[in-house]
């Protein structure tokens, strides 16, 4: 998105349009942009900017700050790895570091096929199913770095059979 077409542009214009009469409408028109592109890169900051006469280091501070917003376009299956303490103390560090090798990306990023997002999460509140995953909000209990490729096969084999 970053160079915009118009008919992104008018989207944005019209969401922004919705909440502007809001008393706080900037989280709003932030998430429903989220919701309909996947990614709040600048270039939309700067228009939602211009909409609703907040400044874009602002817009930037709250995209910035909040995990489910995301400056780039996540893969098609988000993995969160849960490294709170529970997950961490029971291996959740290396079940990590297996969807890194694997996947060949670090976390925040994307497979190259815009496949996978790797995110390392603070705590998926699932204490008692750790080491927990979660792929686009479906959780994985007791997961050990021996299963990764395995999950990773089970959603390739849905691309190949979609």
């Amino acid at each position: 998105m970053s160079k915009i077409q118009e008919g992104a542009y008018k989207k944005i214009i019209e969401i922004c349009n919705q909440y502007k009469e809001e008393p706080t409408p900037l989280m709003p028109i932030l998430s429903a942009v989220q919701n309909e592109f996947g990614y709040i890169p600048l270039d939309v900051q700067e228009i939602i900017s211009n909409e609703i006469g907040i400044p874009v280091a602002e817009i930037y501070g709250v995209v910035t700050f909040y995990s489910f917003f995301s400056l780039k376009p996540k893969g098609k299956y988000v993995i969160g790895v849960c490294l709170g303490t529970a997950c961490y103390v029971k291996g959740s560090q290396q079940v990590v570091d297996k969807f890194s090798e694997l996947l060949n990306i670090k976390p925040g990023e994307t497979t190259n096929d815009g496949l996978f997002t790797l995110s390392a999460l603070r705590c998926i509140g699932a204490c008692a199913l750790a080491p927990a995953i979660s792929i686009n909000g479906k959780v994985y209990s007791k997961v050990a770095a021996s299963d990764v490729e395995k999950i990773i096969n089970e959603y390739k084999a849905m691309e190949v059979n979609a």
